[in-house]
């Protein structure tokens, strides 16, 4: 196992942080899908065609992840790539090749449908987005589950740093940097990063609650300094949704878990399958279980 679940969470906690949310929702004039109390619930708005949108913000207090989707014989070689780029790859759960469920994260899920949306990639080119891949599913395929960011954005809002892109009801804005990664076989390519913007003197403390989270990309790999990471305009990003950047705030950037797609451009599969970039699988354990 990549986490250890503590049964004695109280739900109690779950409750209140369930509260803090929807207070702080209804406060920013953001849409709340009330239904999504839990991940399987919204697994299983995604499972029924329901739901199809950006999940940030949406089942507070349970771990968000990252999907990668690929054959078997690339497997190794991925699971290797991972542990050498933890920061953009931490590994949640692999599964067994050919069983659909992500049975440690979320048992009775099934990663062929249980997500808004996903991208189809062949060759290295993603040739289409749809909600469920029912259809595409092989034998001889691992699903890769990687921790994601939107894990701690409910803890930065109880902090009361609320992330822009949640208050502005938007995608997370996501950069290709020039940070190289680690190469493993087919595996290569540079870093993506997420952004949120906030003042000089929040930093540390945003720093210090994100970096309890190592399973969910951690501290931020660069605050304030874009062009030294490769980003010309933050204001233009590659994927996700621009957010405002206000006067005297400056960007903090995290490493994503969109940087596998990156990768497989790179890889020219003949065939994977990933999670639309903001548009997550949502499990059942608790985000302080991935904790340090």
């Amino acid at each position: 196992s990549h986490f250890n679940c503590r049964a004695s969470w109280h739900p109690f906690c779950v409750c209140m942080r369930h509260l803090r949310q929807w207070q702080f929702l209804r406060q920013s004039g953001r849409r709340f899908f009330a239904s999504f109390e839990t991940g399987r619930a919204l697994r299983e708005a995604c499972r029924r065609g329901t739901f199809e949108g950006p999940t940030s913000g949406l089942a507070p207090g349970y771990v968000q992840a990252n999907l990668v989707v690929l054959p078997q014989k690339y497997g190794a070689d991925f699971l290797t790539f991972c542990a050498k780029n933890a920061a953009p790859c931490p590994l949640l759960e692999v599964t067994n090749p050919g069983v659909p469920e992500a049975a440690k994260t979320a048992p009775g899920s099934d990663i062929r449908v249980d997500l808004p949306k996903y991208c189809v990639w062949r060759n290295g080119v993603m040739v289409e987005e749809r909600k469920d891949v029912l259809d595409l599913w092989q034998d001889d395929m691992q699903a890769f589950l990687l921790g994601c960011s939107f894990t701690w954005e409910d803890v930065l809002i109880a902090a009361k740093l609320p992330p822009r892109h949640i208050e502005e009801n938007r995608n997370v804005p996501m950069f290709d940097t020039s940070i190289k990664l680690k190469s493993v076989g087919v595996f290569k390519g540079s870093m993506v990063v997420s952004m949120r913007p906030y003042k000089p003197d929040e930093t540390e403390s945003v720093a210090r609650i994100t970096g309890s989270y190592p399973a969910a990309h951690g501290k931020p790999v660069q605050i304030g300094r874009p062009e030294q990471i490769g980003i010309k305009d933050v204001s233009v990003p590659q994927y996700g949704q621009s957010v405002t950047l206000r006067d005297g705030e400056v960007p903090v950037f995290w490493a994503c878990g969109v940087t596998p797609q990156n990768v497989l451009r790179e890889a020219k599969l003949p065939l994977v399958i990933t999670h639309a970039p903001g548009h997550m699988f949502v499990g059942d354990i608790l985000n302080e279980d991935l904790k340090r």
